[in-house]
């Protein structure tokens, strides 16, 4: 059974740096806490939000998946998604029309959050879906001391080019509407975030998820109706500054470029050097916790064949693949008992020791 809903928490990080240069003024994390951190602070996971999720969306994982009464789960929400500091409740806004935050943001301010409201320095695991695999990654890969284990689920820890392809369609959609004046919405980009929807549908769910019919056994008599009325809701309910923001940070994605591994040559390790693949090779090469890869069989963006490639990279990396039509959103399966029993035997078999 899921667990009952946990109220809403803000962990206060002042005038955060970033990464990249400049300054996330009076900056906050929102979190909630499910189940009890035990004596010897031995049992939290970290569980970074994905694309567009707020808690409320993502947290039916806390029960099917994530035991609470073995786990103290802290779901954090990533920095743009509306909830923790993003474009929509503070400044700076987007910058240039961009958004100056990344993963190596999220992760220093997990971390913080981590040593100073619990007093843990290692999590016994992170687990994430989507854009909360790809901070698992950034986690295993900039803190690897302190990373434990890792489930990474329909996640890269780069953003591959065709998946790049698919991003950028996203944000082409929304700054073509009239309301973007190059810099920031001066209304609600109403046609944009139509199109957005029209794209998203085309790729969260897969090619065999409609040929069944899938949509219609869900209640819409068509496509036009479901993207009506399920996908677009879905995102109009965010401010637009705050989609781009996510997206920003789901472009930027590369925990080579995050860990200084790059075409300049390379961190002194023996790998980079130029080489896109042996770049992130040697930042894959640093992991050191147990890890768990799993893909989604028809997931578009984050294909099994990139998923496998990765774990490849990985020191005893274990890779497998839900078997659903689901699509991208095998990993997210809410309303599936088969993927999340899937997904519970896979944390379970990770964290036996």
């Amino acid at each position: 059974m899921p667990a009952s809903p946990a109220p809403p928490r803000r962990f206060a990080l002042g005038d955060l740096p970033l990464a990249a240069g400049g300054t996330l003024a009076s900056a906050w994390l929102d979190y909630r806490v499910y189940g009890t951190l035990a004596s010897d602070r031995s049992n939290l996971v970290l569980y970074p939000s994905s694309y567009g999720a707020w808690p409320e969306d993502i947290d039916w994982v806390v029960g099917p998946i994530l035991d609470p009464q073995r786990w103290c789960v802290v779901l954090v929400s990533q920095f743009g998604n509306g909830r923790s500091t993003s474009p929509s409740n503070a400044g700076p806004g987007l910058v240039a029309g961009r958004w100056p935050v990344d993963h190596r943001d999220n992760v220093a301010a997990q971390r913080r959050l981590l040593e100073e409201v619990f007093r843990v320095a290692s999590p016994a695991l992170i687990y994430g879906w989507s854009m909360g695999a790809q901070q698992a990654y950034h986690w295993a890969v900039l803190e690897p001391e302190r990373t434990q284990r890792i489930c990474c689920v329909c996640g890269t820890a780069r953003t591959t080019a065709h998946n790049r392809v698919f991003l950028l369609s996203l944000r082409q959609a929304l700054t073509a509407d009239p309301h973007w004046d190059g810099l920031r919405f001066q209304g609600v980009p109403e046609q944009g975030l139509r199109t957005f929807a029209l794209i998203y549908a085309s790729w969260a769910a897969s090619q065999p998820f409609y040929r069944r019919g899938a949509h219609r056994q869900l209640g819409y008599a068509s496509v036009e109706a479901y993207v009506e009325q399920a996908w677009l809701p879905a995102y109009r309910r965010h401010d637009p500054h705050d989609l781009l923001a996510m997206l920003d940070v789901w472009l930027a994605n590369d925990v080579a470029a995050a860990a200084g591994i790059s075409a300049a040559g390379g961190d002194g390790s023996g790998g980079g050097g130029g080489d896109p693949d042996a770049d992130l090779a040697a930042a894959l090469g640093r992991v050191r916790a147990r890890t768990a890869v799993i893909a989604g069989r028809h997931d578009l963006y984050f294909t099994p064949d990139d998923c496998q490639a990765e774990a490849a990279l990985i020191r005893d990396a274990h890779f497998e693949v839900l078997e659903s039509d689901l699509g991208h959103r095998a990993g997210n399966p809410r309303d599936s008992p088969a993927e999340q029993g899937q997904l519970r035997a896979a944390v379970n078999r990770l964290c036996a020791d």
